[in-house]
């Protein structure tokens, strides 16, 4: 399977933070080649294999999107956030709510012609309503409390090695792991790799399934900001220019070095990431601090238009992330040749 086809795949599947099962039951069907897998009853998936030096490879699995509060007498529906929905963009978007069965609807958005001076700003998450063209009975039938819902499923290639489609945060990190543990299964080392949940309500899955692995060194992927002339270019990476190796504070420093020697000997095209602070967003902050604490790098792929139904990635900056993974690893171990 190429990296694009991957892509398409693993954004096909719902995962809104706290109800992942069916994004988990895929990725543990497509690891169960490589070794034993478990599913946590955080929906975390993990697979261990091999022996030697161990090394914890973390993407997150979970998307953000919304929870059913209500169904109103008319028979729209209420919803609020499950993660960093940006409110700009909600109105008149295309939706599915996913209960007894995938419901579509789009997000209500009031005519320009009648809205009142001062009304033209975006909504807050408790003013919108999802249209989904039922009556309140009809839709009590189909959808319940608690149901999550999502931007509709939009996967589109652009031209050259772009591709656009939500929850390509972090759906393009996992692909890039399942790209390299292909090309790691007969190196001499033992590899865990966790597809972790509920990273978008506050990196939860993280925090609970590293520990007790008794991990040597873990690398974490994610996605991290992709220049567009919107932003400033010294808070981004650039799209297509290769994996952002991140150095910060609570990384160590010495995996951040190695990684950018890696980078340059093998030829595998790298960014720098700089992020100031005691923290970077990402499910190496709490994997750091797991247990005894745990060696950790962070490897980003950038990305356009984070938490939006149109984020842009490029899949050679998916591989060349994975391509990294592999060469650390194996030059840790001494296994230069796998």
């Amino acid at each position: 399977m190429n990296t694009t086809e991957l892509l398409k795949k693993l954004t096909s599947a719902v995962g809104v933070s706290g109800m992942e099962n069916n994004v988990s039951a895929l990725l543990a069907d497509m690891l169960k080649q490589y070794g034993e897998v478990t599913v946590d009853d955080m929906n975390n998936v993990v697979c261990i294999f091999g022996k030697g030096k161990h090394f914890l490879l973390d993407a997150h699995l979970d998307e953000i999107g919304f929870i059913v509060k209500a169904i109103t007498n008319d028979g729209f529906i209420k919803v609020d956030k499950c993660g960093g929905i940006d409110e700009r963009m909600l109105l008149a978007s295309e939706v599915s709510v996913w209960g007894k069965k995938e419901v579509r609807g789009v997000i209500s958005n009031l005519p320009p012609h009648l809205q009142k001076s001062g009304e033209k700003k975006p909504p807050k998450i408790d003013e919108i309503a999802i249209d989904v063209g039922m009556t309140k009975a009809e839709a009590e039938k189909v959808i319940s409390l608690g149901d999550r819902v999502t931007f509709k499923r939009n996967f589109n290639e652009l031209v050259g090695t772009q591709v656009c489609s939500n929850v390509l945060d972090d759906r393009s990190g996992v692909a890039s792991i399942l790209l390299a543990v292909e090309k790691l299964k007969d190196v001499d080392a033992k590899i865990t790799v966790c597809f972790s949940s509920q990273e978008e309500v506050g990196t939860r899955g993280a925090k609970t399934v590293a520990y007790g692995k008794d991990v040597d060194e873990a690398i974490v992927v994610d996605v991290s900001f992709g220049y567009t002339p919107m932003c400033k270019k010294s808070d981004c990476g650039e799209i297509g220019k290769g994996v952002m190796i991140g150095v910060a504070p609570i990384l160590d420093s010495a995996m951040s070095h190695k990684m950018q020697e890696i980078a340059k000997s093998m030829n595998i095209p790298y960014q720098i990431e700089v992020m100031g602070g005691g923290h970077t967003g990402t499910n190496a902050d709490v994997i750091t601090i797991n247990q005894r604490g745990i060696k950790t790098s962070l490897l980003s792929i950038p990305e356009k238009y984070m938490h939006s139904p149109i984020e842009i990635v490029d899949t050679k900056d998916v591989e060349a992330t994975a391509d990294l993974i592999c060469e650390y690893i194996k030059e840790s171990v001494g296994d230069v040749n796998a």
